[in-house]
């Protein structure tokens, strides 16, 4: 019975030796499966990082200042984002930006014939006023 007993035990001592040994087996073969997956996942933003987007041909068109306009950036045709560019140029240049809310534009006199007799013009409502003067 001893004989059988000793057996019994290695027996049930391999058993729990396999358990252990494929538990840590199971988690190597599931992050090998993750592997795959994350690479997966950076192939496709990387094809999207390689085409370009193509400006819009409305804004690359040259248009022309109305003649308050060409008092702040000049009398010369040129797209919309040039405009733009200059616009900030030219507020950065004489510090019209609001020191406060950076999103307002504290107009001088050139400015203020431009956004129609406002003192103080948000950002964003600045294209709006910049575009009625582009022809």
């Amino acid at each position: 019975m001893a004989t059988a007993k000793k057996a019994a035990k290695k027996s049930a001592a391999k058993k729990s030796a396999k358990k252990t040994a494929k538990k840590p087996a199971a988690k190597k073969s599931a992050a090998k499966k993750a592997a795959p997956k994350k690479t997966a996942a950076k192939k496709p933003a990387a094809k999207k990082s390689a085409s370009k987007r193509k400006p819009n041909a409305a804004f690359m068109k040259a248009m022309t200042p109305s003649a308050v306009l060409a008092n702040v950036i000049g009398s010369s045709p040129m797209p919309r984002t040039e405009v733009t560019k200059k616009i900030w140029d030219y507020i950065k240049k004489n510090k019209l930006q609001d020191s406060i809310n950076r999103r307002l534009i504290n107009a001088d006199e050139k400015l203020r014939a431009v956004f129609g007799g406002k003192g103080k013009v948000s950002m964003f409502e600045m294209t709006k006023l910049v575009s009625n003067h582009l022809k």
